[in-house]
């Protein structure tokens, strides 16, 4: 039994709303239980040095958790002076994903930069900043199209991410924070809306795994992108 008494197969609620801030092109908070994380896009007529005059565009991304997104506060990293290993492995993962379902040529010379502010966390904020992210970075692509900017469309496929993990001698999917601290395994899978990798984060948290478990693991994460491009398709209308 998961201590949420979820179905091995069973995610957490998932809402996405849209449009939360006033001044970003593409904004959206994203729910994954009670994980939360709000998403903005901005876009800027600028790329970085070593694409310039390339034609190509490109998208990074910026992450962050608030003091009290946890159960005890934790410390401004801007207060430290600098951003922990953490937040810098995580937002270059958030931006080598959603730069893999995106056209760059298409995308023409500029660069959009996705915020994801951890507004409270409970397992999964990586997976659910990129899925948001995602659906942040769309909605700024309309943006684009809309106005004659961008003619073609960027975006060639969905881009979502969620875990699996093995708990208790179970593969289940979609862990939270009880769970996350207890599995065996742990795993993050990053997906097109195509079933295509784009990456995938594994490793043993006490025990090893073998093949097969892998492959259970893999069949979880794809029944949970899913369901998770579809939420994103009809939160962004697409």
């Amino acid at each position: 039994m998961r201590p949420s008494g979820r179905d091995l197969s069973e995610m957490r609620a998932v809402s996405i709303e849209t449009g939360v801030t006033k001044h970003a092109e593409g904004s959206c908070m994203i729910e994954i239980g009670d994980t939360h994380v709000l998403c903005t896009a901005t876009i800027e007529p600028r790329v970085p040095p070593f694409i310039k005059g390339s034609g190509l565009g490109w998208v990074t991304a910026e992450y962050g958790m608030l003091p009290r997104s946890t159960t005890s506060r934790m410390r401004r990293e801007a207060a430290m002076g600098k951003q922990g290993g953490r937040t810098v492995e995580i937002q270059r993962l958030i931006g080598r994903s959603l730069r893999a379902g995106v056209d760059r040529v298409a995308l023409g010379e500029r660069q959009i930069t996705i915020d994801c502010d951890v507004i409270q966390a409970d397992g999964g904020t990586r997976c659910a900043s990129i899925t948001g992210g995602w659906v942040a970075l769309r909605l700024a692509v309309n943006k684009l199209m809309k106005t004659g900017d961008v003619v073609s469309d960027p975006l060639v496929d969905p881009v979502a991410a969620i875990s699996c993990g093995i708990y208790a001698g179970q593969p289940i999917l979609d862990l939270d924070y009880p769970e996350d601290s207890e599995a065996g395994v742990d795993g993050n899978f990053i997906m097109t809306g195509t079933k295509k990798l784009i990456e995938v984060q594994m490793s043993a948290e006490g025990s090893t795994y073998s093949r097969a478990q892998m492959n259970e693991l893999l069949d979880l994460a794809e029944k949970g992108i899913d369901e998770l491009v579809a939420i994103q398709k009809e939160a962004t209308n697409a």
